[in-house]
């Protein structure tokens, strides 16, 4: 793997954005980074997973945990975690959180612990869906899921204690192009308002071709080869105009009409361009984005280096613009 800032790669000789000392140290230091991806390598990475415990993602059981059962589009089954502080209330703000994992890997609970501490501090519940997984089940599969989940969510909001007003949709990775995919599904099917979405470094744009995925192939984390090998998974056959756009949100004619929307991404990774992109076009249609491009940060940097001050800086910021969304 190839962990300089300035090595070269396959489309040549680049400069590099350098990483921060801290995500360099972790990069060296991390025997399983994921920097490239081929389809054969998917179910290895799958069987590496570890996944929190229940005491991990409960934190102690400061959250009561149960699971609730929707249907998608299609009729398959969609599981809901749904964590509710302890004391609880009534009329709760909620987050609605959609797991990472390039589109072919995760679960639901994966990092409930990192999310819980937030939702905690705001007194907010959190529920997440555990949505079909490529290439077994390429869109709209994932997409639907995570879209039945939310739905689910909005019509039972009251009876589980939540203030369905109040609903923030929140995806990681690959997670937040499918939360800004159901973001623009709700927009358009007049479907359930959101308070707000929160995408984390999200994976918006199938073309794979912007200036910083050729810029970072090779180095750091999730590369533009694995990232043609998520999408690939993802959209199947579909390829050229017959990519629809909730697939690939960054295909949007039309960003107007979105809720309040906070972006966040690394300098030095493969969605930096495309999701320095969508806040514009967000701003561009008039609506309302708060964008962080943080120095250093390769993809997914707070989880690799969850204590360096980079990483610390970045969940200060996406708490403080909770709170503020929660107060207008």
């Amino acid at each position: 793997m190839q962990r300089s800032p300035h090595a070269a790669n396959l489309d040549g000789d680049v400069a590099r954005p350098p990483f921060d000392p801290d995500v360099r140290a972790a990069l060296d230091a991390a025997d399983d980074i994921v920097v490239s991806l081929t389809p054969a390598e998917i179910l290895a990475l799958r069987a590496r997973a570890v996944v929190p415990t229940r005491d991990e993602y409960t934190l102690g059981g400061r959250f009561d945990a149960e699971e609730h059962v929707t249907r998608s589009a299609d009729g398959a089954p969609v599981r809901l975690v749904v964590l509710k502080p302890r004391p609880g209330g009534d009329a709760l703000p909620v987050i609605y959180h959609v797991h990472g994992g390039g589109m072919v890997v995760g679960t639901p609970y994966d990092v409930l612990p990192s999310l819980g501490e937030p939702a905690l501090e705001l007194g907010a519940a959190i529920v997440s869906v555990d949505y079909r997984l490529a290439p077994e089940n390429p869109y709209p599969a994932p997409l639907d899921d995570v879209y039945a989940g939310l739905v689910w969510l909005f019509q039972h909001a009251r009876e589980l204690g939540f203030d369905r007003d109040r609903i923030i949709l929140e995806g990681v990775s690959a997670g937040g192009g499918l939360a800004a995919g159901a973001a623009l599904m709700a927009r358009d099917r007049r479907g359930p308002a959101l308070l707000g979405q929160m995408l984390v470094y999200p994976m918006l744009d199938h073309r794979n071709d912007s200036a910083s995925a050729h810029q970072m192939a090779g180095a750091g984390t999730w590369d533009r080869a694995a990232n043609a090998t998520g999408w690939a998974a993802y959209l199947g056959g579909l390829a050229g105009d017959d990519v629809p756009t909730y697939a690939s949100p960054a295909l949007a004619d039309d960003l107007g009409g979105l809720p309040p929307t906070f972006i966040e991404v690394g300098s030095a990774e493969t969605f930096r361009d495309e999701d320095v992109d969508y806040a514009r076009r967000i701003w561009a249609a008039g609506g309302d984005a708060e964008l962080h491009v943080w120095p250093g940060g390769a993809h997914a940097f707070d989880a690799l280096a969850p204590d360096a001050p980079l990483s610390r800086d970045a969940r200060r910021a996406r708490l403080r613009w909770l709170q503020r969304l929660l107060s207008r």
